[in-house]
């Protein structure tokens, strides 16, 4: 997707014309491995860094275009939301110091980004999923203004041919609906990249593949989506979904999501993969291509493959192949994508390490990780991985299942050691990288666990939007100090002073946990529901779950004390008495505006709707709680 000049492929004969580019690409990538001129014999690491941008209420901030305007240094990109950034680490030969170097070289530029995003009052978080992000701030105004991100959610959304849903299940469950792609957006990562030769690119994709599972176990970041606990590394299953442009009838036929583990080993080279893909995903979008490949290889010269490379960039393999040129000499190599961004820049360098370390350490170990495991079982623990973190039970030689913690200690650790070791890595560089995942996975304090332990030792204290507002400001706090996350101490509610500032909105203070009834119910399940829940005011919906009425409390009391007396039975429903058109807000009206709204309609409640549906009920005593907060910190600043 670094391509700028992009467009959706809509005209036919544009199809026709890329589809021979790209394939034309795919015949010159062939002759140049036959003929032995991809770069071979040497090693190079490198990485890209994705990251949040927030504002000073620890809220998205969509200022990447500005920032990127006054930070003017090509390393840094745009992502697909304007509230993520990206910026890209040069090449560093694997040896010696190079894990050091790369380590210093991301802090110089997280310290060139925070500094120009400080002018603009904007704050960089490294975290897989932002805990303060909302659904509302996955709208198209927040999309990058550029070309090619319209003509990809334009052409995943057509492919797709309706809503993007999403469905995963934890600890809570979430069920939510979207228009456009911008849920991809939800999602930072750390890419680490790794280059190979030709010859042994098949049998080190193959061993990447194998690792992955341990190595996300041990980095689990994104637990939480929209203040649900979900995976402990979410992004697995929110990006997949993010971009799945499968039908119903699509999924029947077990086609492939274009975000992908893949399916089998592969055997002998990359072109296995990189013809796979097109065969089994559409072209979505294209470029203007000036030039020929094969003329390029008769004048000596690295051709730049851009149609095989544009196409790439819109499949997502969690272990995905790139060609690219360096110095003019083409170069294959493998792109993780499944590690997350944060906690703090020392953790993602040890995940990195960690991975590089086992890529060197299996290979010298095995000669054929296809003859060690059976590649539905990786597939299976990579899903294990992504769910449970260190919980989970992975398996390696021989299909025997053990705990990730004791496989990683055990296994995973030595090996990636040797394999650090053996390729000259510093020493000293080793024990500190190594050491930081050895003391994360013996703790277990990941990322994950320590966003879930903060959230949950604030639960009895304040309200959801509190507490993920902290989580936020204290990440930020933690990685400026650049320690790793087993050593972090948890969150605390009043976290640099934020969470005052957390309800500008209503869907920042609205109670989503929220009981309603059916309007064919018999009034009795709601009196008995106000009783049980202590509640004053009941949702009512249709067999669609869209809001049809309110029942409050003041409205039952009239019925039971004025239409009961006149002989009325007791088993009429609920539409019967119910509110049928109530007073209603979205989640992005201003607090202030719904305060005075129900002051001014003298009511107690706010159902808060999207589309017709339910989402969330703001009423008199959430401003209490409010109210109690506050006067209870200007009281304490005036005693102290």
């Amino acid at each position: 997707m670094g391509e700028q000049k992009v467009s959706k492929q809509t005209d036919q004969h544009a199809r026709r014309t890329f589809m021979k580019a790209l394939l034309n690409d795919v015949r010159a990538l062939e002759k140049m491995l036959d003929e032995g001129r991809i770069e071979s014999g040497v090693r190079r690491i490198g990485a890209e860094q994705e990251v949040f941008l927030v504002d000073s209420e620890r809220q998205v901030a969509p200022a990447a275009m500005e920032i990127l305007d006054r930070i003017d240094d090509e390393r840094f990109t745009t992502e697909l939301a304007r509230y993520n950034l990206e910026f890209n680490l040069d090449p560093h030969v694997f040896g010696g110091s190079c894990l050091a170097d790369m380590e210093k070289q991301l802090n110089d530029l997280l310290d060139r980004l925070r500094e120009v995003a400080a002018q603009r009052k904007v704050d960089v978080v490294l975290t897989g999923i932002l805990p303060t992000l909302r659904q509302s701030d996955l709208g198209l105004h927040n999309m990058t203004p550029l070309p090619r991100y319209f003509a990809l959610n334009e052409a995943l959304t057509g492919l797709r041919g309706g809503t993007y849903d999403l469905h995963i299940k934890g600890i809570d469950e979430l069920s939510v609906k979207h228009d456009s792609v911008m849920y991809e957006s939800c999602n930072t990562s750390f890419q680490v990249h790794f280059q190979v030769g030709p010859e042994e690119f098949a049998r080190l994709y193959n061993i990447a593949q194998a690792v992955t599972p341990p190595v996300l176990a041990a980095a689990t970041n994104s637990p939480l989506l929209f203040g649900r606990r979900l995976w402990r590394e979410s992004r697995i299953a929110l990006f997949q979904q993010a971009v799945d442009t499968r039908s119903t009838g699509h999924h029947a036929q077990e086609r492939q999501p274009r975000v992908t583990f893949g399916k089998r080993w592969i055997d002998d080279s990359v072109l296995e993969i990189f013809r796979e893909d097109i065969a089994r995903f559409r072209v979505l979008i294209g470029t203007d291509l000036t030039t020929d490949p094969f003329d390029d290889l008769e004048r000596g010269v690295a051709p730049e493959l851009s149609a095989l490379r544009l196409h790439n960039g819109t499949v997502y393999r969690w272990n995905r192949p790139c060609y690219g040129v360096i110095d003019g000499k083409p170069h294959l190599r493998i792109e993780n994508r499944i590690l997350p961004a944060g906690p703090s820049i020392l953790d993602e360098m040890a995940n990195g390490a960690f991975w590089f370390g086992l890529l060197s350490g299996v290979s010298d170990e095995y000669e054929d990780i296809r003859k060690v495991l059976d590649f539905d079982t990786v597939r299976s623990d990579l899903v294990a991985a992504a769910r449970l973190g260190l919980d989970a039970q992975l398996s390696w030689r021989g299909g025997r299942s053990m705990p990730a913690e004791e496989l990683i200690c055990k296994v995973f650790l030595p090996l990636s050691r040797e394999g650090l070791s053996s390729r000259g890595i510093d020493s000293a560089d080793i024990d500190r990288y190594l050491g930081v995942i050895e003391e994360r996975v013996r703790s277990k304090r990941t990322g994950s666990q320590w966003l879930l332990h903060s959230l949950s030792s604030m639960k009895r204290d304040a309200a959801l939007g509190d507490r993920l507002t902290s989580l936020t400001a204290a990440t930020i706090a933690r990685q400026k100090e650049g320690r790793p996350v087993h050593e972090w101490e948890p969150a605390r509610l009043i976290e640099s002073g934020v969470w005052k500032l957390n309800y500008l909105r209503v869907e920042q203070l609205m109670t989503t946990d929220v009981f309603t009834v059916h309007q064919d119910e018999v009034i009795d399940l709601v009196a008995n529901l106000m009783d049980w829940e202590r509640i004053r005011h009941v949702p009512v919906e249709d067999d669609e779950a869209r809001l049809v009425g309110l029942v409050s409390h003041r409205s039952l009391l009239r019925y039971l004390a004025r239409d009961l007396p006149r002989g009325k039975e007791s088993s009429v429903c609920v539409r019967e008495i119910m509110m049928t058109d109530p007073i209603v807000v979205s989640p992005e009206t201003p607090t202030l505006k719904a305060m005075e709204l129900m002051r001014r309609e003298k009511i107690g409640c706010l159902p808060v709707v999207n589309e017709g549906h339910l989402v969330g009920i703001l009423s008199e005593r959430d401003f209490m709680e409010i109210a109690g907060q506050l006067l209870e910190e200007k009281l304490k600043e005036t005693t102290d």
